[in-house]
């Protein structure tokens, strides 16, 4: 029997968070603020989030809109906070002024995460050059998954590069689970899981009265049953 598809949800608080979990989905990005694609929460939130449900939560550790890590000691009390807090997950992800990654930043982070696991996010989605930046990243403590829609501008553009990494997984740099995840929609699944993938991202996707409403228990059912269609 194969294993099933993960389904990560973006929640931003307690009823987003049961709403989810209600749906089948098997884990949570737990973010604030989308008009700045989604920053750290407040500790006090993921306390809530956390008492409220059973499945895995992966707090977002960004301070700022952009891809730049910004102020550093900052970061890493952010993380600090949240691990004392009971959080074992996290998603990062930054990039330099060239659209490299800023690798002593996230490693940095990833020293402070302590082995915990966490996502490279769709900063790699404005990344100079892709396949630099998982081969940079090979081998950090904790790195099970990228965040990608294969593009800055979405899966519909970024599906012919999602597949050919997909098809790419176990080389050196493409171990990490791909987790496709914006712009994502229920007619891309079929050719994504049939390359491969087997890990999906959704928000908007979640909320059918967009970001001002709350997730949709029935949404996300929706979504975990496509996932599971053999």
């Amino acid at each position: 029997m194969s294993k099933r598809a993960v389904l990560e949800v973006i929640a931003l608080g307690v009823e987003d968070a049961v709403a989810a979990q209600a749906g089948g989905a098997d884990r949570l990005e737990l973010v604030t603020d989308m008009a700045a694609d989604g920053l750290t929460p407040s500790v006090e939130t993921f306390a809530h989030i956390r008492a409220a449900v059973d499945i895995s939560l992966r707090v977002m550790l960004r301070l700022a809109d952009g891809f730049a890590a910004g102020d550093a000691e900052r970061l890493l009390e952010t993380a600090g906070r949240m691990r004392a807090a009971g959080a074992e997950e996290f998603v990062l992800g930054f990039l330099d002024a060239c659209g490299a990654v800023d690798l002593p930043a996230v490693e940095r982070l990833v020293g402070e995460l302590d082995g915990c696991a966490w996502t490279f996010h769709r900063a790699i989605d404005r990344a100079a050059d892709r396949d630099a930046l998982r081969k940079q990243l090979d081998g950090l403590p904790g790195l099970d998954a990228y965040l990608t829609a294969g593009s800055a501008a979405g899966v519909d553009d970024g599906l012919p590069v999602l597949l050919a990494e997909a098809a790419r997984r176990g080389e050196p740099g493409y171990e990490p689970q791909i987790m496709v995840g914006g712009g994502l929609r229920l007619e891309h699944v079929p050719r994504l899981k049939a390359a491969g993938v087997e890990a999906f991202h959704i928000g908007g996707a979640a909320r059918p009265g967009g970001w001002e409403g709350p997730v949709s228990q029935e949404a996300v059912r929706e979504w975990r049953n496509v996932l599971d269609e053999r």
